[in-house]
C-alpha cells in the first residue's frame, strides 16, 4: 500500500499492485461398502478461464449469481484452462453414481474461504476409475459454467457399493 497526498495536504491510502489469488481444495474420501477407508485424496484445482470470468462478471458486471453449483466426478484426462461444460475434450465425465451432479451445499465465507459443513456424498453403483471431479453451475447435462476442474494424485478405482464424500474448499487470498 502507498499513500497519495490529496490537494489538501492529507494522505490517502491506495492500493497498488495488489494480486487476487482464487484456489479450490478437494478433499475426496472413498468407503467401501461397509464404511471402511479404501483412499483419500487431498488437491488442489485449476479454475478455468469461464469460472474466472464468472467471478468477475458477477461481482463488476451486474450478471446474476448463481445459487446453486454442482459437484461433478471426473473420468480420465487433464483439465486444461479453456475449457468449458459444454467443451472438455481432454476429459470425460464420470457417470457410474447413482442420481445426478450433487449440490455443493456451501456455508458463508468466513476468513477468504467456504466450505461445504458436511460431505457430499456419492454412491457408487458401477466399476469404474474416478481421476477427479468438477464444480459447475448445472445439475445435468454440458450447459452451465464450469468453475474449476481437480485431478487427483492418480486415477482411482470404485466399485459398486462405495461411497466418494467430497468437500471442496473455495478460497480468495491477496497475494
Amino acid at each position: 500500500m502507498s499513500k497519495k497526498e490529496r490537494s489538501h495536504g492529507e494522505q490517502m491510502n491506495t492500493l497498488e499492485n495488489v494480486d487476487l489469488g482464487l484456489a479450490n481444495y478437494w478433499k475426496v474420501t472413498c468407503l467401501d461398502k461397509d464404511g471402511n477407508i479404501k483412499w483419500e485424496e487431498n488437491e488442489k484445482n485449476i479454475i478455468v478461464t469461464a469460472g474466472l470470468n464468472h467471478v468477475l462478471d458477477v461481482e463488476f458486471h451486474a450478471v446474476t449469481q448463481v445459487t446453486a453449483w454442482y459437484i461433478g466426478l471426473k473420468a480420465s484426462g487433464t483439465p486444461i484452462a479453456a475449457d468449458t461444460m459444454s467443451s472438455h475434450s481432454s476429459w470425460a465425465e464420470l457417470t457410474g453414481y447413482a442420481g445426478n451432479r450433487k449440490e455443493w451445499t456451501e456455508g458463508a465465507s468466513s476468513s477468504g474461504s467456504m466450505t461445504n459443513g458436511s460431505s457430499v456424498d456419492f454412491t457408487i453403483n458401477a466399476t469404474a476409475t474416478v481421476a477427479g471431479a468438477f464444480l459447475n453451475t448445472a445439475a445435468t447435462g454440458t450447459s452451465g459454467t464450469l468453475y474449476g476442474v481437480v485431478d487427483f494424485s492418480s486415477s482411482r478405482a470404485v466399485i459398486s457399493g462405495d461411497t466418494l464424500q467430497v468437500t471442496v474448499t473455495v478460497t480468495a487470498a491477496s497475494a
